[in-house]
């Protein structure tokens, strides 16, 4: 695979996103089907896969004080710009949130699963105003539009792309080791703008300090109590600029994070670890740059097989990418760098993902304490054998054992957790 492939491939998955991409995704096609009709909606039809719902049941919407899918699809119509992307609501403000409010609350939004199509990403909205009406379909990938018709717009039908498996479709040449060697020998000048991930996700970690975000997870473990019972180390600031980011992202504060491959507790834990032992490990700037590099990729490279939505929980993929990342930061060479990844799959493979929702602090939190961890072994070449579970000689085939068994083998564990998630009795409106 050459550079040039390489780089377009990063830039395509490691975007800015405001809030967790799933309700994004929904208020982005949203915003599409609005702009088709060229109205405001008079009611709002919205059909999901399952992984899309589950994804976006329980997290909070910026800059609303709410969680869920209704407040994201009110706003999606009301204010929602698709040039913004998944920072589609970027322009939510108080009168915003109460038009949306008052919007939800006149019933004019359904939400259901779909039953045309098996895409683990799938996203229909259906706007109608008296006799127009209009359709937007993003599916596959969290901004891939696949269809769109309506009274003020041209006709767009893409549908025919999502014939083949997702596996199928992922791009041909990447490996591990050419991974790492595009990270470690591609010009420094290609890579400088993967530190934009750097700069967004620390701010989204300062963020959190300065309010009371979800479980207060990365905050409770810079207070005394914390340093008390964790102590001041590398190790514990990577935990806890990590939570950080996930605390504020997952609550809904009002700050952009850096994604990768459609997740922003992706991109925080593919960035962060990386970030904080390189600064406290003093390396340079090169070397960040590479490492934050080989992390994003190597995440990347492991979801291509995985899929963007899947039962097996995200910083799986995106912490084994900053095990990479710290690896190299060690000194680690590529067959180091193999090693953290077994060591990895080794310790977390099937952790279950449940939902988008503030816990998700909690299990980024096991990720990245696995990550160093596993960087550590790795340096001092210590690796998990090809007798011991999921584990083969070749890194590329144990990349392949972990996303078979979060693509299919955990099929059947993906409708359970559906199931549970959409059962419950919450007693919950909406409001955090």
């Amino acid at each position: 695979m050459e550079n040039d492939r390489i780089i377009a491939l990063i830039k395509r998955e490691v975007v800015p996103a405001i809030g967790c991409t799933e309700p994004a995704a929904v208020a982005l096609c949203t915003a599409y089907a609005t702009e088709a009709l060229g109205e405001r909606p008079d009611r709002i039809r919205v059909e999901l896969s399952g992984n899309m719902l589950k994804n976006a049941m329980g997290v909070g919407i910026p800059g609303t004080g709410m969680t869920g899918l209704p407040v994201a699809v009110a706003l999606g119509a009301l204010i929602g710009k698709s040039d913004y992307q998944l920072e589609v609501l970027r322009d939510v403000c108080p009168d915003a949130v109460a038009a949306a409010r008052k919007f939800m609350e006149e019933g004019r939004i359904s939400i259901g699963l779909t039953t045309e199509s098996d895409e683990t990403l799938y996203i229909s909205v259906s706007c109608l105003a008296g006799e127009r009406s209009s359709r937007a379909v993003i599916a596959r990938d969290h901004t891939r539009l696949v269809y769109l018709e309506g009274p003020c717009c041209r006709t767009v039908d893409r549908r025919g792309e999502l014939g083949r498996p997702e596996s199928e479709m992922a791009e041909n040449g990447l490996t591990l080791r050419r991974v790492f060697e595009f990270a470690t020998t591609a010009p420094l000048a290609d890579l400088e703008f993967i530190n934009e991930a750097r700069r967004l996700n620390e701010a989204a970690a300062e963020e959190a300090l300065k309010g009371n975000y979800g479980h207060e997870l990365g905050k409770t473990l810079s207070r005394p109590l914390g340093k008390g019972i964790m102590g001041e180390s590398i190790f514990s600031h990577i935990i806890s600029a990590t939570s950080c980011a996930c605390d504020a992202r997952m609550a809904g504060a009002m700050i952009p994070v850096m994604s990768n491959s459609g997740s922003g507790n992706q991109g925080i834990a593919a960035t962060l670890p990386v970030v904080v032992f390189a600064r406290e490990n003093h390396n340079t700037e090169e070397e960040l740059t590479r490492a934050l590099i080989l992390s994003h990729l190597t995440a990347i490279y492991i979801k291509q097989s995985l899929g963007k939505l899947s039962c097996l929980c995200g910083c799986v993929v995106a912490s084994t990418g900053s095990s990479c990342g710290m690896t190299y930061l060690m000194g680690g060479g590529y067959e180091q760098v193999s090693y953290s990844v077994k060591n990895m799959i080794a310790n977390l493979a099937g952790m279950v993902c449940d939902g988008a929702k503030p816990s998700c602090a909690l299990k980024v939190s096991s990720g990245v304490s696995t990550a160093v961890l596993s960087a550590m072994l790795a340096v001092q070449n210590h690796s998990v054998s090809c007798y011991e579970g999921l584990i083969e000689d070749d890194v590329d085939r144990c990349i392949h054992n972990l996303t078979r068994l979060g693509s299919v083998g955990m099929q059947e564990t993906d409708k359970m957790v559906l199931d549970i998630m959409t059962h419950k009795q919450t007693g919950r409106d909406g409001t955090l």
